[in-house]
């Protein structure tokens, strides 16, 4: 029987993680799923070189999706508490840690965990 190699096992994991964000944001179409794959592939190497930073790499592919998408269609995921009022895209938090979650940077408020954006509480 083959074991399954935990540093893949987190990458897949934050794949699966951000891609539910994205389809729950409605923007997980190919170009979004081409850059989710190009942050897997770089933070592969990254997990490799730091095997202990397994934990943290579901908030780096969110923050490596969220830089890219910007650059190219703008803010995401936008703040459901300011949208209205001041639009802004959300924060990864801890910006390096364990068990990620998105905040509204404006008032520290925790909106879901990574890969919970679409999920009712």
């Amino acid at each position: 029987m083959n074991e399954v190699n935990p540093l893949e096992q987190a990458l897949h994991a934050a794949r699966a993680l951000v891609m539910a964000d994205l389809a729950a944001g409605g923007v997980a179409g190919a170009e979004t799923v081409s850059l989710v794959e190009e942050s897997v592939a770089h933070r592969r190497w990254w997990i490799e070189q730091w095997p202990e930073g397994a934990p943290f790499v579901a908030g780096l592919v969110a923050q490596d999706v969220q830089d890219a998408l910007l650059e190219r269609y703008g803010r995401w995921p936008l703040c459901p508490l300011c949208a209205a009022d001041d639009p802004h895209a959300l924060d990864v938090e801890p910006e390096l840690g364990p068990d990620p979650h998105w905040v509204c940077g404006r008032s520290g408020t925790v909106i879901a965990p990574v890969g919970a954006l679409g999920v009712r509480p």
